[in-house]
């Protein structure tokens, strides 16, 4: 990315660090620069060849390329490179192991995708789809309903938004799926269609995804455990309900009931059909009198036949789970009780999440399509933490900062603490290790940070936030400059003591002081912790909806150990 002119205090900044180097000479020595690396900028496997190379890169004055040495302006072009971004350069590939169990991997969910607004009267449209992929989403939510001329719809059911046709989601999902990521793609399906019109919706699902579907099971893979996404690399899986196996013995007659119940999606019962929830909130008689009985959706053998390793079942309770769900069975539930198992078994959800899928939703009762903040559920090992991707703010700055890492390919290693090595994790506990990490973040300047709406002037500051387990997560402020949008100074060292960093997501937010108790946003950077390169680095500034503000940026100094 090529960079503007730096502000004046910016360039007065990296020119005193110039000058601390290079000892009065005109130009940096290569030696000198490796000592800077070395010492300011904490790379320490960086060499002379480090140095002649960044040389070779971004001085042009013949002279000092020759004497294998840099001009300040050379320096200067180096400390405004993507090379010095806050973000690590090597983390905007794929590094991380993809042969895990799919249950090892934060996976990047949608909510409700097919809305571009709220969850009442908003619009429903392929454009949502497309734009959930193109941002690296990997579990997409499908809402079917049965539609006229036996064509199944997808909208969110008993409320006014607008509808669209369920094949014409799967032809946009076959042609944008592995555009950013090769890596798996899930169909969530909330289905309430027909017998009829769900083999209508497996006729499409086959035609249009062809060799894309997953059909059957991978023959290699040990019992007990599900692919990884090396596994299942540019195949698309369908999480619905599934039909149990029936067995044909003299008693299969006897037993159909009891077999039966599995091939229904119930709609009273199943904590993962959001529009129920949507339906009995807004849409129900208030008066007392007997609960009606829903209907029941039984699943058509053609669908089911297409659910291999993403089969839905109801959560009961942990135990339940440990003894009777399989390693391909997968669960649901909204924010709320999510929150509660997290807070009050923190241990036993990771553990859970240690060999199972489990799903995350918002509640029902938002309907104007906000977002719960999902790093509470990823601190417990949940792996489909599904946001509406159409809503603008932190849950989804969050988000984006989380799955930016490891090449912004949708899925990411859960760290250690997460996965079955470790069985001891419980992320409400305050101690988890003998020695915390000390981070010092020095917020030294800013730069070309854009102006409000009013076109009045900028009283800006930043706010650092930490989020991570709940003793982690803490905010400190800056002073507020006045009236300076070009090149505030704010020169403010925060501290902060983190026990669990690689959980943890670090926020920069500018904000604009509008009265003595209020402020807007300007701009935003979220990365996760062990993304932060240590050193004198600059903060890429994006706008609320995740857009690049360049050339807004803000200049930092990052230590930690």
């Amino acid at each position: 990315m090529k960079r503007s002119k730096a502000p004046t205090t910016r360039r007065a900044e990296i020119q005193q660090l110039y000058q601390s180097y290079s000892a009065g000479m005109t130009s940096l020595p290569a030696s000198a620069l490796l000592k800077f690396l070395h010492k300011e900028q904490m790379e320490l496997t960086a060499d002379e060849d480090t140095a002649e190379s960044l040389i070779d890169r971004y001085e042009i004055e013949e002279t000092a390329r020759e004497n294998r040495s840099m001009t300040f302006e050379g320096f200067l072009r180096y400390m405004e490179s993507k090379v010095c971004c806050v973000f690590n350069q090597a983390h905007t590939s794929v590094y991380q192991d993809m042969d895990q169990p799919l249950t090892s991997y934060f996976i990047s969910s949608s909510h409700n995708t097919y809305l571009t607004g709220d969850q009442l009267i908003g619009k429903s449209h392929l454009d949502a789809y497309v734009w959930a992929l193109r941002k690296g989403c990997r579990c997409l939510e499908i809402d079917t309903w049965d539609g006229p001329d036996m064509e199944p719809i997808v909208y969110h059911g008993y409320t006014l938004t607008t509808k669209i046709l369920f094949k014409d989601v799967i032809t946009t999902v076959a042609q944008h799926a592995f555009e950013v990521s090769p890596y798996p793609v899930i169909l969530s399906l909330e289905n309430h269609c027909s017998q009829q019109q769900q083999e209508v919706m497996a006729q499409y699902l086959v035609s249009i995804l062809g060799d894309m579907l997953l059909t059957a099971p991978l023959d290699h893979l040990a019992g007990g455990e599900l692919p990884s996404p090396n596994d299942l690399k540019c195949k698309i899986l369908i999480k619905n309900k599934k039909k149990k196996p029936r067995i044909k013995t003299e008693q299969a007659t006897e037993e159909s009931a009891d077999e039966g119940e599995e091939d229904y999606d119930d709609l009273e019962d199943e904590e993962d059909d959001e529009d129920h929830q949507t339906k009995t909130k807004f849409w129900s008689p208030r008066k007392a009198g007997p609960k009606k009985e829903e209907k029941k959706v039984v699943i058509a053998e053609a669908l089911s036949d297409l659910v291999i390793y993403t089969r839905s079942v109801k959560f009961i309770g942990f135990s339940h789970s440990r003894d009777h769900q399989s390693h391909f069975e997968n669960t649901s539930m909204a924010e709320k009780k999510a929150r509660k198992l997290a807070s009050g078994s923190g241990l036993n959800f990771v553990q859970h999440n240690q060999r199972f899928l489990t799903r995350i939703y918002p509640a029902g009762s938002r309907m104007s399509s906000s977002n719960y903040n999902p790093q509470e559920f990823w601190n417990v090992g949940s792996q489909l933490v599904a946001l509406n991707f159409q809503s603008l703010g932190l849950p989804m700055d969050l988000n984006d900062g989380r799955f930016q890492d490891n090449g912004g390919c949708g899925y990411v290693l859960k760290p250690a603490v997460l996965l079955p090595s470790d069985r001891s994790f419980d992320p409400i506990c305050s101690r988890h290790r003998l020695k915390p990490t000390h981070l010092l973040l020095k917020v030294i300047s800013g730069s070309n940070l854009p102006v409000s709406r009013s076109n009045k002037g900028l009283d800006p500051f930043v706010r650092v936030e930490i989020h991570g387990i709940p003793s982690d997560s803490r905010k400190k402020n800056t002073q507020t400059v006045k009236n300076n949008s070009l090149s505030p100074h704010w020169d403010s060292d925060m501290n902060f003591i983190i026990s669990v960093p690689e959980l943890c997501l670090i926020r920069f937010c500018v904000r604009d002081q509008t009265g003595l108790l209020s402020s807007e946003f300007v701009g935003q950077y979220t990365l996760p912790f062990t993304s932060m390169m240590k050193g004198y680095r600059w903060v890429p500034l994006r706008s609320r909806d995740g857009c690049s503000l360049d050339p807004a940026s803000l200049f930092i100094f990052v230590w930690y150990s």
